[in-house]
């Protein structure tokens, strides 16, 4: 479905590539003014490039490490000096961290949290003044699934997201009244630079994949359909939501597949 996303502006974090670049392609497709915020400058000139070949002037760069709550609110002002509004915040950059609590350093633990769950809180702070100049606007939080259930492993990743659900909740109650809808996606395995070392070995991406009932990984851009359908006009009754994007992961309480099991006795 295509919506019309003229007199919009996003600003998107972790745009460079996987989830937020799609997401920027697909909001710009549909008329949106996009800036696209990222620390690595080489991927997202490339990304701003290839959208303004298509609608010229309508995207724009600018570098942006989600944890400096200053350059946020710098980042935010400018789209809306740029662009004339500010109306959709997608709070998209993110990073993980594979260690059990005893063993995972303190300052890697501050950095996960600080990136997955104080950015999301920093982008919000920066756009919601300016949303409310706007006349309103969405707020969407990339989540995980892992802010819904555990990882064996995840610890820092697993509180930050969880943190992001709740949070995300708050900002619907605090906020609606300013005519800001603010909805949380829960991705599970989305194929994107942040999964890629689950193919650096097969047996991993094997029972990943066999633990999914579509029986294969998400793309990006099927992540980035759910951002514009929330920053829509049909979702416009869907507020503090934590939508999962799964391909069924979530569905399973964790039991053996026991029909499977037995068919093969």
């Amino acid at each position: 479905m295509v919506f019309d996303f003229s007199g919009h502006t996003a600003v998107i974090t972790g745009a460079a590539s996987g989830i937020g670049a799609a997401a920027a392609r697909q909001l710009s497709a549909q008329g949106a003014n996009v800036l696209i915020a990222d620390i690595n400058d080489a991927a997202g000139d490339a990304v701003v490039a290839s959208l303004n070949a298509a609608r010229p002037g309508t995207a724009l760069y600018a570098h942006l490490d989600v944890t400096d709550a200053a350059r946020f609110a710098e980042v935010c002002q400018l789209a809306f000096d740029r662009f004339g509004a500010l109306t959709i915040l997608v709070n998209n950059a993110g990073r993980g961290s594979l260690s059990e609590t005893p063993d995972i350093p303190l300052e890697e633990w501050r950095s996960v949290i600080e990136i997955d769950l104080f950015g999301v809180f920093y982008g919000c702070r920066a756009a919601i003044p300016l949303m409310r100049k706007s006349g309103g606007g969405n707020i969407i939080n990339i989540a995980s699934l892992s802010g819904i259930h555990a990882d064996h492993g995840f610890a820092a990743y697993n509180a930050a997201k969880a943190g992001v659900i709740n949070y995300t909740r708050t900002l619907a109650l605090d906020h609606s009244k300013d005519n800001i809808r603010s909805n949380a996606i829960c991705p599970g395995w989305i194929e994107t630079p942040l999964t890629e070392f689950t193919k650096a070995v097969p047996q991993i991406a094997d029972v990943w994949t066999n633990n999914i009932p579509l029986k294969r990984g998400g793309t990006a851009d099927e992540i980035a359909n759910v951002i514009s359908f929330l920053a829509s006009p049909l979702a416009s009754y869907v507020t503090g939501a934590a939508i999962v994007v799964d391909g069924g992961l979530g569905c399973s309480n964790g039991q053996p597949n026991l029909p499977d099991i037995l068919s093969r006795l």
